[in-house]
């Protein structure tokens, strides 16, 4: 019981280390950079950062995968819903945490862009 304790405690610190990720990405441009963009890319980078709906959403989605491991894990005759509901979290919480991730990249991109730099990826 105390490694199931630890795992779900850990659970929110492995999600929490992936959240501003993508936020700090710095894309490739086609061209020279200008004048104004290390300020336009701080600017995106914190608008990205400020998008909590994906911490959320994170959250929401080890909630679920632990609900749905706890489910096969009891209906498995060799494993436990505990070991199930760890399994689901962890899943359920990296998944969503990637996403996330790569969603705070592309505003990251897409405010870029919108301020007028040439950005390729």
């Amino acid at each position: 019981m105390k490694h199931v304790t630890l795992s779900l405690c850990l659970l929110p610190v492995l999600v929490s280390a992936c959240a501003g990720s993508g936020a700090d990405y710095t894309p490739i441009l086609d061209g020279p950079r200008t004048a104004a963009f290390q300020s336009d890319l701080s600017a995106c980078q914190a608008l990205a950062r400020d998008q909590r709906q994906f911490d959320q959403e994170t959250a929401g989605a080890a909630v679920l995968g632990a609900g749905a491991g706890a489910l096969l894990g009891a209906a498995d005759d060799d494993a436990d819903a505990a070991g199930g509901a760890i399994a689901g979290a962890l899943v359920g919480g990296v998944a969503s945490a990637v996403n996330a991730s790569e969603r705070r990249e592309a505003i990251v991109v897409e405010c870029l862009r919108g301020r007028g730099h040439r950005v390729v990826g």
